[in-house]
């Protein structure tokens, strides 16, 4: 009788210790929204990793050659880190780019010169609109700490990009998201698109021309 209770007594004892590893491990998969984050910005660095490399080798201004070089290099230091929480949590993380990111990258190793510039710069803004709209969703609603700690490491990133996009973009004379620096539409914006999208003009692009304030498409006042 006596082994029986200490038998019983070590199986209690067993259980009591899984039931804490058990309890952690349920605690320790993400979110939804933590899952769809590392996966959604896996395939933004695949993106900005080929897309930099094809600024590399087919961009004609230094600049956009030099920003895709900075592309490759922060992009790549960045999904070093996704990967790896990643495999911490146990999140399949995708092989390839979106289908509309892939589109975007066949049409541009279609263009050259002057054409491949300002369909990059279009292209790129578009891309890190999203990724910051992205990143900025993920540090407010994330629960995984270390996804959301991830976003806050990236955001500085990927806003330093936007503001070297939106100065190079003035210079080629691509049109500008309607955007803030932080990636927060203006009203009237859109960011639908897939990053660079094709199939409709990207946020704030080429689908209109707007007057510019104080162009004097109606009368001033006291005027005829």
């Amino acid at each position: 009788m006596l082994g029986i209770k200490r038998l019983g007594l070590l199986a209690a004892l067993v259980l009591v210790g899984l039931a804490p590893a058990a309890a952690a491990q349920a605690a320790a998969q993400p979110s939804t929204q933590d899952t769809q984050y590392l996966q959604a910005v896996h395939q933004v660095n695949l993106f900005e990793i080929t897309a930099g490399n094809l600024a590399q080798q087919k961009g004609q201004n230094q600049q956009v050659k030099d920003l895709g070089k900075m592309f490759v290099t922060d992009h790549t230091q960045l999904d070093q880190t996704v990967q790896s929480t990643a495999q911490q949590l146990n999140v399949q993380l995708p092989a390839d780019p979106t289908a509309d990111q892939q589109k975007v990258l066949d049409r541009l190793n279609n263009l050259s010169g002057a054409e491949f510039d300002k369909a990059w710069v279009t292209a790129q803004l578009a891309g890190h609109v999203q990724a910051i709209q992205a990143t900025q969703t993920e540090i407010s609603q994330g629960s995984e700490q270390s996804v959301v700690q991830l976003a806050q490491d990236a955001l500085p990133i990927l806003q330093a990009h936007y503001d070297e996009l939106v100065a190079l973009a003035q210079t080629l004379g691509v049109p500008v998201p309607q955007t803030s620096a932080s990636g927060t539409p203006s009203p009237g914006g859109t960011t639908s698109t897939a990053p660079g999208g094709t199939e409709s003009p990207a946020p704030g692009g080429t689908g209109t021309e707007e007057p510019a304030p104080g162009t004097t498409e109606t009368p001033a006042p006291g005027q005829s």
